[in-house]
């Protein structure tokens, strides 16, 4: 049925909304976290997961993955996690991409929101009707 296919694609959108949402306020929160270098705590990203297409959409379930992080060395002595040549590694987190992430995914999800009560309103009026006869 056709009306359970968008449900399902609002479904997979939402969830896939919300991991991008967690994945930029995960990246956001360890950009400032120092970590010897080389063990820099991982960034992540949202995947879609397999088997999703435009007539069956949202047929895989969403995840996160860690991507894989490059890191920004800075010359701080004084820190604790300094290594012997006086360097802390961090990740190299761009802000700017993320609280752009951030705000795309959140307009993304509102828009599911409204779809999927957009679509369940409709339905329930359609049964109303049908009710009746």
């Amino acid at each position: 049925m056709v009306v359970d296919a968008v449900f399902q694609a609002t479904r997979f959108g939402l969830q896939f909304e919300r991991l991008r949402l967690e994945a930029a306020s995960h990246n956001i929160a360890v950009s400032d976290r120092a970590s010897t270098p080389g063990s820099v705590p991982p960034l992540l990203r949202a995947v879609a997961g397999h088997g999703v297409s435009l007539h069956g959409a949202g047929t895989g379930t969403p995840s996160l993955v860690p991507m894989g992080s490059s890191e920004r060395d800075v010359h701080d002595p004084s820190d604790p996690m300094a290594n012997q040549q006086g360097m802390v590694g961090y990740p190299r987190v761009d802000l700017v991409e993320e609280m752009s992430t951030l705000m795309e995914a959140s307009r993304a999800y509102e828009a599911n929101v409204r779809a999927f009560n957009t679509l369940r309103s409709m339905e329930l009026r359609a049964l109303d009707m049908g009710g009746g006869a």
